[in-house]
């Protein structure tokens, strides 16, 4: 394993801990945002999800295990889940239609919350993996102190 292939299985860690830290702060934002009937657009608010992509899938076409760098894991974007928005019958609140429904975020808290559990689990693998190797650097230079 050259040096430059150990480097790039850091780059795979840091695009994954970088990737599940903007995952969870979108979960939070939509929980911040569960309750939030009116946007600056004017409409109830629209729980985002953060979409990913394996940076893999696109370098094992262009000959990965060749010497080539692996990429990690990209976000493609955020995008509003386009999930039907429940409505509540609520008449005295602010946003109610004529008949007294109101729009209510398509947020729903258990979702959320599996959501940012496995967005921090796989922060904290990805910790461990740099961990791991900032270790293992560190007993290789301490080796090869020893043996010069």
């Amino acid at each position: 394993m050259s040096f430059g292939q150990i480097l790039s299985a850091m780059d795979v860690s840091a695009s994954g801990l970088s990737a599940e830290r903007l995952r969870m702060e979108v979960v939070a934002n939509n929980i911040a945002n569960a309750n939030s009937t009116r946007t600056p657009e004017g409409e109830a608010y629209r729980r985002q999800q953060v979409i990913f992509s394996a940076a893999y899938d696109h370098a094992l076409g262009q000959g990965v295990g060749k010497g080539q760098n692996l990429s990690g894991v990209q976000v493609v974007g955020i995008q509003p889940d386009a999930s039907e928005l429940p409505q509540i019958y609520q008449p005295g609140h602010p946003d109610a239609d004529a008949s007294g429904y109101v729009t209510m975020p398509n947020v729903q808290l258990p979702i959320e919350m599996v959501d940012l559990m496995t967005a921090s689990r796989g922060y904290e693998a990805n910790l461990r993996v740099l961990r791991s190797f900032h270790e293992m650097a560190e007993r290789a230079l301490s080796l090869l102190r020893g043996a010069s």
